[in-house]
């Protein structure tokens, strides 16, 4: 169907009337004028031809005019309502990139990778599910940024994190800092239910706000928060010419990741492989659901492009017209 924006345009049509019928006429002792001695000079002019009448152009000016008022009410093609899915949960995934995330103690398709390529995997199929869930991005190493906006663009957050890549926010850890920054960015969301996912393997060396202090102010303005402890806790390294095994998650600080858990209402989960890091996210599916409620959008198509482009060819047709060859003189002799 068609709608028309600003209707009230439409009252701009008398416009021109009114200004032809009140408007002051010029002075003519103001206009240009040219005094001859006399006529006789323009007679032979007269007599090559006559202009087009100047009712043609009245009847394209008016056009114009109407197709400008038309424009000015901003007509829209409404297209068929569309049901969306919404649940009014913001989530927000704070993913650590310091240099210890480049472990290779995960398996994926029956190859070793490092921590954040299991990661990645994982955690895109858990965003590919959250249809309805506006969700961000916080990337964090040294110091945690805003990779991707609270957005319903699933795809754009699933991009860019596939594009995050080690040591791109420095190779220490600022939990404390990361919390605080998604703190601020959901309050501002305006979101009711509000959600982060922290994934970490190892503890708090930067930063200025203690992971801690930061889980008070996320309970303070009820962010419910979930953290990951990600890593192995068996890894057999290649020592010279013998192997040995190491536990390669042993700066993990669980005591802080539980805790910062506890405050805020949520769960502290472990990932020591990637099957278990699969779990993790189908059990936060089931803590937190994803549809709730739905929403209609209509896609709306603009169409006063049409009417404006009619009006400007008309307005150049106008101005075009007295430049044409004059009408010859079909008045008998």
């Amino acid at each position: 169907m068609i709608h028309f924006a600003w209707p009230w345009a439409l009252a701009l049509l008398p416009l021109p009337w009114l200004v032809h019928r009140y408007a002051p006429p010029a002075l003519a002792a103001e206009e240009a004028a040219l005094w001859v001695p006399s006529l006789s000079l323009f007679g032979a002019v007269a007599q090559q031809g006559v202009r087009r009448p100047g009712r043609l152009q009245i009847l394209l000016a008016v056009l114009c005019w109407l197709l400008l008022v038309l424009a000015a009410t901003r007509p829209q093609w409404l297209g068929e309502p569309i049901e969306l899915p919404v649940s009014g949960r913001d989530l927000m995934l704070a993913v650590d990139l310091s240099g210890s995330m480049q472990t290779r103690d995960f398996t994926l398709g029956g190859e070793t990778v490092d921590r954040l390529t299991a990661l990645k995997a994982v955690a895109g199929e858990f965003v590919r599910r959250r249809v309805g869930d506006r969700v961000g991005l916080i990337l964090f190493g040294d110091q945690p940024y805003i990779q991707t906006p609270l957005t319903f663009d699933r795809q754009t957050v699933l991009t860019l994190l596939n594009e995050a890549v080690l040591g791109l926010a420095g190779d220490r850890t600022s939990i404390g800092d990361a919390i605080g920054l998604a703190v601020k960015r959901l309050t501002e969301g305006g979101g009711k239910n509000q959600v982060l996912i922290l994934l970490t393997d190892g503890a708090n060396t930067a930063g200025r706000l203690a992971p801690l202090k930061a889980a008070e102010l996320a309970a303070r303005e009820h962010l419910k928060i979930y953290t990951i402890g990600i890593g192995a806790e068996r890894m057999e390294v290649r020592r010279f010419i013998f192997r040995q095994t190491v536990n390669p998650s042993a700066d993990l600080d669980e005591k802080t990741l539980k805790a910062i858990a506890e405050k805020t209402g949520g769960r502290y989960f472990r990932a020591r492989d990637t099957r278990q890091l699969q779990e993790i996210y189908a059990a936060i599916d089931e803590l937190e659901p994803v549809v709730r409620d739905h929403d209609v959008f209509r896609p709306i198509s603009e169409l006063y492009v049409w009417p404006l482009g009619a009006a400007f060819l008309g307005g150049l047709l106008v101005l075009l017209l007295p430049l044409l060859p004059p009408l010859p003189d079909r008045r008998s002799p």
